[in-house]
């Protein structure tokens, strides 16, 4: 297992950009590598994930054209970079990793390590 921390989260108004960071305390180049976020008074939710190589990556819906996943493995750190940030992308974040099961779209009882989160806040 790798241990994981983000960072880069805070508060943006609505149409603004935030780049999040997850840093690995190993290699992370076996791994997918996903995001995740929970809203107050939601379940946490996929959000992105990349395929170990980079060359392949999956979104959710309400992200898609906004939020680009990227990775480098050489630092063992993964992105995400949000643009046009909504009120309703306001939640907690979550860096996962995960062994590739044959589809991005990750879900979490396949997650080996998380992250501790970093808050996102995006005001009206």
């Amino acid at each position: 297992q790798v241990q994981l921390v983000e960072s880069g989260g805070g508060l943006v108004q609505a149409g603004g950009t935030l780049r999040l960071s997850c840093a690995a305390s190993g290699r992370i180049f076996s791994y997918t590598m996903a995001w995740f976020r929970q809203a107050p008074g939601k379940e946490r939710e996929f959000v992105a994930a990349i395929h170990w190589s980079g060359r392949s990556t999956d979104y959710t819906t309400s992200v898609k054209g906004r939020f680009t996943i990227s990775r480098d493995n050489a630092k063992s750190t993964v992105y995400l970079h949000m643009n046009s940030l909504k009120p309703e992308d306001t939640a907690v974040y979550y860096c996962a990793a995960a062994q590739y099961t044959g589809s991005l779209r990750t879900r979490q009882e396949d997650v080996s390590s998380w992250g501790q989160g970093t808050q996102v806040t995006v005001s009206s």
